[in-house]
């Protein structure tokens, strides 16, 4: 049967394939259709493993929330440009995954994977199929559902999501504080709820980091201890350079000590740093160096506690998020935080175009 254009847009409309892949199909097929699509079905499963080798880091969130409000679900997809992540056709098949994942009880990606996928097979037969069809890698990186009273999502350019679930019965003022909880999330990508989601072996490492971090920069360290250290320093330790240097700023009353760094040596800096850890134990049992620390600490639970941080649209540029929340309902408490952000620890491979070029030329003069 002679092979026409019609028959190529047909099938090209029905596969999404390249249109001179659809002519060889349906050559080879003598004009079955049919045939012809199940063809490039097989042919798209050898490309589909061919291309799963390469880096998807880029893609799309997308939430789903159930019509009671009290359940949600996010997906992540990933491909490997963005251009595909902008693709109506990509756009709908994550939306329609993230509404599966909230219509089911799949427990983990094995079984989501398995999902059926209305008549097109499972949701891993129809992925295989894309990749074939539009020609990239696709990974249907993760998902996740969470309930409570009130839920609500909020979505930042298709790359960054969070889910929001609230203990209190929805109402406009708790949809509104979620969400406004949500976009914060999304924002400042807190890393815990609050301080009681950390374990004591990550505070006691939280404060071990911090006590190093703080003799390994001596400068930082309170007055007395700091002056302590100088003297140390001074006697047979650092040159006759920085000795006079010191001995010169410690004699005019009018010298900040702030900018005396400035004026040392990289090593009477380093090696100051070394008498600051060999004091360890000394220096981390003076009150006001463990109050330093402690501080430090604090600051460092302010940022990544959702809870703790400052409520980024505070008027006073003081109240906290715990504090935000009592303001709108005294029992409203968050009951599950979720955030997703596209390709979040995903290994990008770094392109050479000039590269890429150079060996697309070269391959072509071959031809």
């Amino acid at each position: 049967m002679a092979v026409t254009a019609k028959m190529v847009k047909e099938l090209r409309e029905m596969t999404g394939a390249g249109m001179m892949d659809c002519k060889k199909a349906l050559v080879e097929t003598d004009g079955n259709i049919e045939a012809a699509v199940d063809l490039l079905k097989e042919k798209g499963l050898a490309k589909a493993a061919k291309k799963a080798g390469r880096v998807a880091a880029m893609g799309l969130v997308r939430t789903a929330i159930a019509a009671d409000g009290k359940s949600a679900a996010i997906v992540e997809v990933n491909s490997e440009t963005d251009f595909v992540a902008k693709n109506d056709e990509f756009v709908t098949f994550v939306e329609t995954l993230a509404q599966m994942a909230l219509e089911n009880d799949a427990k983990d990606m094995d079984e989501f994977m398995a999902l059926p996928y209305g008549d097109e097979g499972s949701v891993q037969d129809v992925l295989t199929n894309k990749i074939a069809t539009i020609g990239e890698n696709m990974t249907i990186r993760r998902f996740e559902k969470v309930s409570g009273e009130a839920v609500v999502s909020y979505i930042h350019g298709g790359r960054i999501g969070a889910l929001i679930a609230g203990s209190v019965e929805a109402d406009d003022d708790v949809k509104a504080a979620l969400t406004n909880v949500a976009m914060q999330v999304a924002a400042m990508n807190p890393q815990y709820v609050s301080r009681n989601d950390i374990s004591d072996e990550e505070l006691a490492k939280m404060h071990d980091i911090t006590l190093e971090s703080a003799l390994n920069d001596p400068f930082t360290l309170p007055k007395p201890i700091l002056n302590a250290l100088l003297d140390k320093a001074v006697d047979g330790v650092w040159g006759d350079e920085d000795v006079a240097i010191l001995e010169e700023k410690r004699n005019d009353k009018k010298f900040n000590f702030n900018y005396l760094p400035n004026f040392l040596s990289e090593d009477a800096k380093s090696k100051l740093a070394e008498i600051a850890v060999a004091d360890k134990d000394s220096i981390s049992e003076n009150k006001i160096f463990k109050g330093l620390v402690e501080g430090r600490v604090s600051k460092q639970l302010k940022d990544i506690c959702l809870l703790d941080q400052t409520y980024v649209r505070a008027e006073d540029g003081k109240q906290t998020v715990s504090q935000y929340l009592a303001t709108v309902n005294k029992d409203l408490s968050l009951v599950a935080v979720v955030r997703f952000e596209v390709g979040e620890g995903i290994e990008k491979k770094e392109e050479d175009f000039a590269a890429e070029v150079a060996a697309q030329q070269a391959a072509a003069a071959k031809k």
